[in-house]
């Protein structure tokens, strides 16, 4: 799966600083991804709906850090692309956060502190997990067989 598309919309906020839509594949989009400036640095937060109790959780996002980075990394270039565009130096607006994400007690508070800047909260990563995730095996019930198939 590769980005194929990337189209970033500056805006003149504190801490949200544009806004993003990605295209993968040339056949799948996903809008309203957040260029955000946290306490780390720039970052991109995924599009998230604001659930009854107030939380928020994403609609979409990626399942591992190695997806994470190419999709923070090919929306970053495009930010800074669109920033020359207009004269402004993308050193200006603040550098992109470390990579692999590290977490601190810090990050636990920065969703809330996006939100009530206008921006969207950044998910936690989820963390790697320990042995792949194996197929678990289906068994046939009885008298439910492929078709055509009769049970003596």
């Amino acid at each position: 799966m590769q980005v194929t598309d990337v189209k970033v919309f500056p805006v003149n906020e504190d801490r949200l600083k544009a806004y993003a839509t990605i295209t993968f594949d040339d056949c799948f989009v996903v809008r309203d991804l957040k260029i955000i400036q946290g306490n780390a640095g720039l970052f991109v937060a995924m599009p998230s709906k604001r659930r009854k109790d107030g939380t928020f959780k994403d609609t979409a996002h990626p399942l591992n850090n190695e997806t994470r980075e190419m999709i923070e990394t090919k929306v970053l270039a495009q930010f800074h692309s669109e920033l020359q565009k207009m004269g402004i130096d993308p050193k200006s607006i603040g550098e992109r956060r470390p990579f692999p994400i590290a977490l601190s007690e810090d990050d636990y508070d920065e969703p809330r502190r996006a939100v009530a800047a206008g921006g969207a909260p950044r998910p936690a990563p989820m963390p790697a997990p320990s042995t792949p995730a194996q197929p678990v095996p289906v068994q046939a019930k009885p008298g439910r067989g492929t078709a055509g198939h009769v049970d003596d």
